[in-house]
């Protein structure tokens, strides 16, 4: 529903969290944000220093296994192997995702003022995403590992989602793929147990991201208060969906077959683990409260997304 309150001469919308600000206001601050911390990998990165004896890859805590029976039969060998091929994993996870990102960020600008500043963040943000992508390659290869794409099927969904999806869909899908790994990520770069060059590659991503997610929850707030029904319901199973094939497509099952282990037995346990349905849950739980707030997680919607997993 669709409340219109005074600002001064002009109206302004509002939401269950408030007052929604100005867009143009919103893309001016991040692009000032922009210019002060951007950051070229190439640069930024020493690629060349070797990588460090007995450091990880990605927290174990983190890995998808961690705590299971079969985590506990592993060697410690093993274990900063699997750490090693999921980091390769959730990296190719990114550029996937980041990928479609910027799809959907081209056709959400295509009807916009081309002299706006809200048009000229969303290019800022798709080189942003053009560096990470690059980034996120750079580490694989520098991790000796390789790239774990995700399966044909969901490939193929994603194709028809850059295609078909609506705005508010665009966006309620964007901090799907955003929310998670950022809270994964903050936990890793200032981990001391982990790899320089990984601990690097998130801060980075860490430091742009968190303009990506503003501008992203912005604008979603903003759709969701003024697209009509229709788009607003279609947002609600869209993202459930969504939410579903992202929980799936997380830690690409091969890892676990590159580490020596049973495939079957190995997402079996993952799938009881309590541990691993905790971290996924609270890696979530700031992204389901925003979009409960706004009225995302409704009615068949909100099945979905516990379905994932990722709402408890």
């Amino acid at each position: 529903m669709t409340t219109m309150t005074e600002a001064g001469t002009s109206h302004a919308l509002r939401d269950a969290l408030g007052l929604l600000k100005d867009r143009e206001h919103v893309a001016e601050r991040l692009l000032e944000s922009s210019a002060k911390h951007s950051f070229d990998p190439d640069k930024e990165l020493d690629w060349d220093a070797p990588l460090e004896e007995g450091k990880w890859f990605w927290p174990p805590e983190l890995v998808s296994l961690y705590d299971t029976p079969l985590w506990k039969r592993m060697s410690e060998e093993q274990r900063m192997e699997l750490a090693r091929y999921e980091a390769a994993s959730l990296a190719s996870l990114g550029i996937w995702f980041e990928i479609i990102l910027m799809q959907l960020l081209v056709r959400h600008i295509y009807d916009k003022p081309m002299d706006s500043a809200h048009v000229r963040y969303a290019l800022t943000e798709i080189a942003d995403e053009c560096r990470h992508s690059m980034m996120f390659a750079r580490m694989i290869k520098k991790g000796g590992a390789k790239v774990y794409p995700v399966s044909k099927i969901n490939h193929n969904l994603a194709r028809v989602l850059k295609t078909v999806s609506t705005t508010p869909g665009s966006f309620a899908c964007t901090l799907l793929g955003e929310e998670i790994l950022d809270w994964m990520q903050r936990l890793t770069f200032p981990d001391e147990r982990v790899q320089t060059i990984v601990r690097g590659v998130t801060r980075i991503h860490v430091v742009e991201e968190a303009r990506h997610v503003r501008y992203a929850r912005e604008e979603l707030r903003r759709q969701m208060v003024t697209a009509p029904r229709w788009e607003r319901e279609l947002t609600r199973l869209s993202s459930g969906e969504a939410a579903k094939v992202f929980s799936i497509a997380f830690v690409n099952p091969q890892v676990y077959t590159d580490v020596g282990l049973d495939r079957r037995e190995a997402l079996a346990q993952v799938k009881a683990s309590g541990h691993r349905r905790e971290v996924m849950q609270t890696g979530a739980k700031r992204l389901t409260d925003f979009l409960d707030d706004i009225g995302v997680l409704q009615g068949p919607g909100r099945r979905l997304w516990k379905s994932s997993g990722l709402l408890a």
